[in-house]
């Protein structure tokens, strides 16, 4: 039961940052930030924040240095957002699993571009496919 309201809250500490991110900080810091996910501790006092930034190291930094400013204030939007007894403590993480992904689609769509022209041409005619 307490997985279940951990999800529940979990995803709606994600809808109130993300939702503040888009509409209420101005930080000209903060490039294309998106929430990827919110972890919850065990006690709810800790959340978190994973966020995918878009751009180079450059932008990612001081796309961290913005929220990390603005976090007592997207914190405040947290507590007023959801009823707990006390407001967990945000925590922002870079998240990069978005960009590996992308890595290894276009590492999986070279390797497939490169053995694709062989097999095509080469696996009719001979018998049993790969004969080479």
């Amino acid at each position: 039961m307490t997985t279940h309201r951990r999800e529940r809250l979990e995803e709606l500490i994600k809808r109130v940052v993300a939702d503040a991110l888009l509409s209420e900080i101005k930080d000209p810091r903060i490039g294309f930030v998106s929430v990827v996910r919110v972890k919850l501790a065990r006690d709810y006092s800790v959340a978190d924040v994973f966020v995918s930034v878009l751009g180079d190291d450059t932008a990612k930094r001081k796309s961290m240095a913005g929220l990390e400013s603005a976090r007592s204030y997207v914190q405040f939007l947290v507590g007023k957002g959801i009823q707990l007894r006390t407001t967990p403590r945000l925590v922002f993480h870079l998240d990069t699993s978005v960009e590996e992904g992308v890595r290894m689609v276009q590492v999986i769509e070279k390797l497939e571009a490169g053995s694709g022209g062989g097999d095509a041409g080469g696996g009719e005619g001979e018998p049993g496919g790969n004969g080479g």
